[in-house]
């Protein structure tokens, strides 16, 4: 029986009025869609306290975060709540879907991946991005031409996939410690 992964689906904004929900609305339902995800919603924009953002995190499997690209980087709520925990990323896979302009959040997911290499979690490659984002989602945040999306995603997950089985059976031989 294949081992069911559970997929952290962190949203990256938490303007007023965020693009971020159609994106990541979007995300979770390709993830869910998929046999054996399930998935788990981390969000900023919630009012939680640390001690449960840490659990949360904790029980995932894996990650998918979602960033917009403000001003060329990642949002700074984004960042804080990743900063809030710790040895709960380390040896588990991350993967993105952005969105932004013409670089469709390109520059954010690569300094994404700086910080998430400092924290022990592994970044998958693959990922999925929108440029002109505003543009290929309807009001009611459904993908105008998905395919292309689609397909990008598929591949993103097939190694979010091996990843998360890779590490969690590393993990479990041998528990991931940080060496000082």
């Amino acid at each position: 029986m294949e081992k069911l992964i559970t997929v952290g689906v962190v949203y990256g904004s938490t303007r007023a009025g965020r693009f971020c929900d159609k994106v990541a609305g979007w995300a979770a339902e390709q993830i869910a869609a998929r046999a054996g995800f399930a998935v788990e919603l981390i969000d900023p924009a919630t009012p939680r306290d640390a001690g449960i953002v840490q659990q949360r995190i904790a029980l995932c499997d894996a990650f998918v975060v979602v960033t917009p690209e403000y001003n060329h980087g990642y949002p700074a709520p984004l960042k804080a709540l990743i900063d809030s925990v710790g040895a709960e990323w380390h040896a588990k896979p991350v993967a993105f879907v952005s969105y932004g302009g013409i670089s469709g959040g390109l520059r954010a997911v690569e300094q994404l991946r700086l910080v998430f290499a400092e924290l022990h979690a592994v970044t998958i490659r693959d990922s999925v991005s929108f440029a002109g984002a505003w543009e290929q989602f309807d009001g009611a945040g459904i993908l105008l031409q998905p395919e292309r999306a689609e397909r990008s995603m598929a591949t993103m997950l097939s190694r979010l996939r091996w990843w998360s089985v890779a590490l969690s059976n590393a993990r479990n031989a041998a528990p991931y410690a940080q060496i000082a």
